[in-house]
């Protein structure tokens, strides 16, 4: 509860509008009266789940633009979420400055031509295919190559800077990626 008010406070600072619930339950309620934009999610929730109102938010407002912020992050939560497009997945406590980051990513993605993000949409179903989920690691990292590089249009620095690889690294994937015909 201290956080959310905390949030609240901080995220109208931050040029957002911010309303907050406590149970998954109201905040399906606050998007069947108006749907929102943005949604700034806990994973750890009473009664449903927060990758359970994820699954509900991904069919029922797919438009709807996903920040994970959670104390309850572990690789497969992280790897279910993606899988239902959240655009970036914070875990607690995150400084303010990477939190507005990954809201004004949220933001841009609801500004980009509805091409682009079909675009999107397609190469992630595509690495989704047969199980629903990334058969391997090298398509998750690949994913999440590909859609930095959108984010920063293209800029090689600042993607391998956000990743925490070198641009070196960078380089060898995209060079394989291209090889491959994924690029």
């Amino acid at each position: 509860p201290r956080l959310r008010e905390m949030l609240l406070t901080a995220l109208p600072q931050m040029g957002f509008a911010a309303e907050g619930v406590s149970r998954a339950e109201d905040a399906l309620r606050l998007m069947d009266e108006h749907p929102r934009a943005l949604m700034l999610l806990d994973l750890n929730l009473p009664g449903m789940s927060g990758l359970e109102l994820l699954e509900q938010l991904a069919s029922r407002w797919p438009g709807t633009r996903v920040v994970v912020l959670t104390g309850f992050g572990d690789f497969d939560a992280a790897r279910r979420a993606i899988r239902y497009g959240v655009v970036d997945f914070l875990t607690k406590p995150a400084p303010l400055g990477e939190l507005e980051q990954a809201l004004e990513r949220a933001q841009r993605r609801l500004e980009r031509k509805p091409s682009v993000n079909a675009a999107l949409d397609a190469s992630t179903a595509e690495a989704e295919s047969q199980t629903g989920a990334y058969q391997t690691l090298e398509q998750l990292e690949r994913h999440h190559i590909l859609e930095a590089l959108d984010r920063h249009q293209g800029n090689r620095s600042a993607v391998a800077r956000e990743l925490g690889i070198s641009l070196r690294t960078l380089y060898y994937r995209l060079a394989r990626y291209h090889e491959q015909g994924h690029l």
